[in-house]
């Protein structure tokens, strides 16, 4: 339940601390003091859409902030799914700080959270019906919405979405595909030629550098062989005479012959020799190379020819080999799929046809569901709206269907007929503002038994009524207040008398400023604001005495209930 609110500078609340309670907590006060500024900022804890203007004038930011205690299970789950952490003794603290320039600061127990991730924790917190309900109430296509919520489908609903996603996919791509039918010629034209033309090519990894490679050498290959004849010349000189190879040779044998007289000119002889030995090897190679170098002097337009077409086969169908060859392959499969496309389209019908099938299936099973549900749905809220000084209601839920969309196949909407002899129509045409109040109310009290939030705000239910219908409204919210949190904003004394808990929101004047402030009420205090409703302007014995009775009858409603 909520059981701290604080405020500050939300529109005209300064600051503002409130200690909510079990049981009725009722907010009254003039028009315009401020109660429906408390609902705003309870909303904007909830994560809900706000606007900047609703900081208070002069000020940079606006903060709210609020600490719930006994929460349920479905609040610990979406914890849990949000990696946030649990108080140890079981409450749960919530904060937003609304800044001029439109950034937001939310922490769930003191951890940073987004807007989105506030508003999911919300909705499992706190169930809020204002003037917004009504206007839905109004709209047909919203009533689908409440029977779901009434029955808590949400299982089958799931199930039938995933169904429906999963035909709309194959249902687009078999359509996507007959609608190509008539580009299947002009594709097949394009994808032989592209085929053929990469084929003819005869691309080969790694060619491409290769060539590069080769066209460098023949480029080159006149200065190449003119260094490697020098440096033979100077190796072997002329008929191995005169050369390098010679010289060391001969310098060999002749420290060879000087170390029979001293042995350490052997390591000398040794290296002298095995330098002849490497010399005379590099000599063969050169001679090699010279010998194997196989110059066609054609070789070098062949090259550059190759490269040419290698390099427009590049700009078509890739950067280099491996994409051109990759490009090749899916060229050559997407010709398959083409050329046997009566088989593929087969395929793909048959695919959207399995999943229609697995779609029908998932709504017909959430039909029958929604028709179960709306039949005790009507019955609940006619005994609901009975008891709400409406005996003679008739209240239908209609269900037709329709072709399957993201919805179901189901077309849901609520007639009513308020007067005996009338045939039931839609609530647009023949529901009064109170009526219309007391519909909500019934709706809101028959799903509020099947479910787990444990605190429901009502702001202004009061619409429209008064008299014994107001009072037997208050009965109602004391009714649902016996086993869970209710906040109501009245501005009727037969509702307020209900209270548990009754707050004063008055507003006043200081400094040219307006300051809201929310005063919990004892007894006397309480008469005087029931006598104030009551009365008027002035308050007077005769409705302080009226006020005082309107509480007793309260008390002694639900003595026996307490």
């Amino acid at each position: 339940m909520l059981q701290n609110l604080k405020i500050s500078n939300i529109a005209i609340i300064k600051e503002a601390v409130i200690d909510f309670n079990n049981g009725l907590n009722v907010l009254t006060g003039e028009t315009g003091a401020g109660k429906s500024i408390i609902i705003d900022a309870i909303n904007a804890v909830l994560g809900e859409r706000t606007s900047r203007e609703l900081i208070r004038t002069g000020n940079e930011f606006a903060e709210v902030s609020a600490l719930f205690s006994d929460i349920n299970t479905g609040v610990k789950s979406v914890l849990e799914e949000i990696g946030i952490d649990g108080e140890e003794d079981g409450t749960l603290h919530i904060m937003r700080k609304i800044f001029a320039d439109g950034k937001n600061v939310c922490k769930i127990n003191g951890q940073s959270v987004t807007v989105s991730m506030l508003k999911k924790l919300g909705h499992t917190l706190i169930n809020i019906h204002g003037q917004l309900d009504n206007q839905n109430l109004l709209n047909e296509d919203f009533h689908i919405n409440y029977i779901d919520a009434f029955a808590q489908d949400d299982e089958y609903k799931n199930k039938y979405i995933s169904a429906y996603n999963s035909f709309q996919d194959a249902e687009r791509k078999y359509k996507a595909f007959i609608d190509n039918e008539s580009e299947k010629a002009r594709k097949i034209d394009i994808l032989t030629y592209q085929i053929e033309e990469i084929e003819a090519a005869d691309i080969k990894a790694g060619e491409y550098s290769g060539l590069i490679k080769r066209r460098n050498f023949l480029q080159n290959v006149e200065a190449l062989l003119s260094y490697v004849n020098a440096a033979l010349q100077s190796l072997d000189g002329e008929n191995g005479e005169g050369g390098a190879v010679s010289t060391v040779s001969f310098a060999a044998s002749s420290v060879q012959n000087a170390a029979e007289y001293d042995d350490t000119l052997k390591s000398v002889a040794e290296t002298l020799t095995d330098v002849s030995y490497s010399l005379s090897d590099c000599v063969s190679e050169l001679n090699n190379f010279l010998f194997s170098a196989d110059i066609d002097p054609k070789e070098l337009d062949v090259i550059e020819e190759r490269l040419s077409l290698l390099e427009t086969i590049f700009k078509k169908y890739g950067e280099n080999e491996e994409e051109v060859l990759k490009y090749f392959e899916n060229a050559q499969k997407e010709l398959e799929e083409i050329t046997f496309s009566d088989q593929i389209k087969e395929k793909l019908k048959i695919v959207a046809d399995e999943k229609r099938i697995m779609m029908q299936n998932a709504a017909d099973k959430l039909s029958d569901i929604r028709n179960k549900a709306s039949l005790k749905f009507a019955e609940r809220v006619s005994k609901e709206l009975s008891f709400l000084e409406m005996p003679s209601i008739v209240f239908k839920v209609v269900q037709n269907k329709t072709e399957c969309n993201e919805n179901g196949q189901d077309e849901i909407y609520f007639l009513i007929s308020a007067n005996i002899g009338e045939e039931p129509k839609a609530l647009s045409k023949i529901a009064s503002g109170g009526e219309l109040s007391r519909v909500m109310l019934a709706i809101k009290n028959v799903l509020a038994a099947g479910d787990e939030i444990q605190t429901l705000i009502f702001d202004e239910i009061d619409t429209g009524v008064s008299g014994r219908t107001a009072q037997k409204i208050g009965i109602k919210l004391k009714e649902v207040s016996l086993d869970r949190q209710v906040l109501c904003v009245t501005h009727l004394a037969q509702i307020a008398a209900f209270a548990d808990s009754h707050y004063l929101i008055s507003k006043s004047e200081k400094n040219s400023k307006t300051f809201t402030s929310v005063k919990p009420l004892e007894y006397p205090e309480r008469v005087n604001e029931l006598s104030r409703i009551i009365g008027g302007i002035e308050n007077t014995d005769i409705s302080k005495q009226a006020a005082a009775e309107l509480i007793a009858f309260a008390d002694n409603y639900f003595l026996d209930k307490k």
